[in-house]
């Protein structure tokens, strides 16, 4: 298992010295990071956290996962490596085409 967890299902207001804050409860915690809107600034309602060895992200899995939090149950697993490298995801296809901005042929968005 590894020491990298995706966290889904936050609520919006949720940041990353609280995702810290709450999964240090489970060992000790190397990065906590709420992924936000580039264009809004916003949370978009899921983090990653890396945790100290595989260990403790098996804890904080086991204690964290369905979890009601401001009435929302978290989602707590593994992070898995994207495709080509680099990013972790949950889980799911990544959306957008050719040059990243998603919505259609050529990545163009409409207004």
């Amino acid at each position: 298992m590894g020491k990298k967890l995706y966290v889904g299902n936050l609520r919006y207001t949720v940041d990353s010295a609280e995702l810290e804050r709450l999964f240090g409860a489970h060992g000790t915690v190397q990065s906590a990071q709420v992924v936000m809107d580039r264009e809004t600034g916003r949370s978009k309602g899921f983090g990653f956290v890396e945790m100290g060895s595989d260990q403790e992200a098996q804890s904080a899995i086991a204690a964290l996962n369905g979890k009601d939090m401001g009435g929302r149950n978290m989602v707590v697993n593994e992070a898995r490596p994207q495709p080509g490298g680099g990013m972790f995801r949950a889980g799911g296809a990544r959306r957008g085409g050719p040059g990243g901005g998603g919505g259609g042929p050529g990545g163009h968005r409409r207004s």
